[in-house]
């Protein structure tokens, strides 16, 4: 079993998406990768217990985008914990047109 505990580390992350786009989010920086995947780990732990609603999961997805496929964890954990945070009704968005 230690093997495979060996192994799991030297994964190239190409093969390994998560690891990717935090590599890529903080231009490979270990401080940053670390303290990404700790936001990580304590936002899919948040989510798992608390099931906030599917509104304010899209609502801090959209905040804490950083491209098309990128997310930066550590505001998508902070805008989960925010208990202020509340979707805003599309009515509100609505547009008039001329």
């Amino acid at each position: 079993m230690s093997s495979a505990a060996a192994a799991a580390p030297s994964r190239a992350p190409l093969y390994d998406t998560v690891r990717l786009n935090i590599g890529i989010n903080c231009q490979w920086r270990q401080k940053c990768i670390v303290d990404q995947q700790r936001a990580m780990n304590r936002a899919l732990s948040y989510v798992k217990t608390q099931r906030p609603s599917a509104a304010k999961v899209q609502l801090c997805n959209r905040n804490a985008a950083r491209g098309r496929y990128r997310v930066d964890w550590i505001g998508f954990d902070n805008c989960m914990r925010n208990s202020a945070l509340r979707p805003v009704s599309l009515r509100v968005y609505k547009r008039r047109f001329h």
